[in-house]
């Protein structure tokens, strides 16, 4: 029922992104003590070891991922997925290496619609067949796709807004390799990106999302969009040597992606016969 997936999504998803936080902290247990975000987690402050840290989360992690087999394999598939690909390919191998660490890693952080689609019809018939991929709608898909755009602009406004911690942990962040002009630049394309996203209704109706979404989320947006475009590159920095603009960006960005999957589940929740011309187009 309604509560049992609820449950399972709550408790798996806390302990399997709980126990991918607790194994990227004992990764980057040598880092942490050199940046004020992250000087504060319980490895830097001596409240756990770091071999103690990485064996509560292989636990946590492991044990996440297996609560969501009392609901479905595709929604524990997906769970491991993340789990895994957060991370040995963003924390272990990109992190340190690469520019691009967040946008590629991006995609570990958008599997949360797959895994609680994959709960939520666990019991439809949706997910029959043996392939992850197939979740029975094009939705969740859009939703992974939400997320993953929205990760850079939201991941580069907090490197601004704290500009040079990263480079005193030697981590190759967009704004410290390419500079803030650039990484500007990028995240404006992704709001682009975003905002084209939001067509999905008018261009593919087939996907059943109701007209109206495409408005909210259009407005929401530029609303987004606006405090990437206020970032100045040149701006001052504060008493603490960090960009203001690119806070305010940062926490809008919070704001912006809770809205739009707010507002998705509102107006989905309304018959269409309710929304007339605004509902779906199919």
């Amino acid at each position: 029922d309604t509560l049992t997936a609820v449950a399972i999504t709550v408790v798996g998803g806390t302990l399997s992104a709980g126990g991918s936080n607790a194994i990227n902290m004992w990764f980057d247990a040598d880092i942490d003590p050199l940046m004020s975000r992250t000087s504060k987690r319980p490895i830097p402050q001596g409240e756990i070891s770091p071999r103690g840290a990485l064996l509560f989360g292989l636990i946590i992690a492991i044990g996440g991922s297996a609560v969501f087999l009392l609901a479905h394999w595709k929604a524990a598939f997906w769970s491991a997925f993340s789990v895994l690909f957060y991370v040995l390919i963003y924390t272990i191998w990109l992190k340190r290496r690469s520019p691009q660490n967040i946008v590629i890693g991006g995609i570990a952080g958008a599997t949360p619609p797959l895994i609680g689609w994959a709960v939520a019809a666990a019991d439809t018939g949706a997910l029959d067949g043996m392939n992850p991929l197939a979740l029975g709608s094009p939705i969740p898909w859009m939703l992974f796709l939400l997320i993953f755009l929205w990760t850079p602009p939201h991941f580069w406004a907090l490197a601004l807004y704290r500009s040079g911690e990263y480079a005193k942990a030697k981590v190759p962040m967009m704004n410290e390799v390419r500079g803030a002009k650039s990484t500007l630049n990028q995240s404006k394309a992704y709001c682009f990106l975003l905002l084209m996203l939001g067509g999905v209704p008018c261009f593919w109706p087939a996907s059943g999302l109701p007209l109206l979404w495409s408005f909210t989320s259009a407005g929401l947006t530029v609303w987004y969009g606006k405090s990437v475009w206020a970032i100045d590159p040149e701006e001052a920095f504060d008493e603490n040597g960090r960009m203001p603009k690119a806070a305010k960006s940062f926490f809008r960005s919070l704001f912006y992606l809770g809205w739009m999957f707010l507002t998705l589940v509102i107006i989905s929740a309304f018959p269409p016969a309710w929304l007339g011309p605004l509902g779906p187009l199919n």
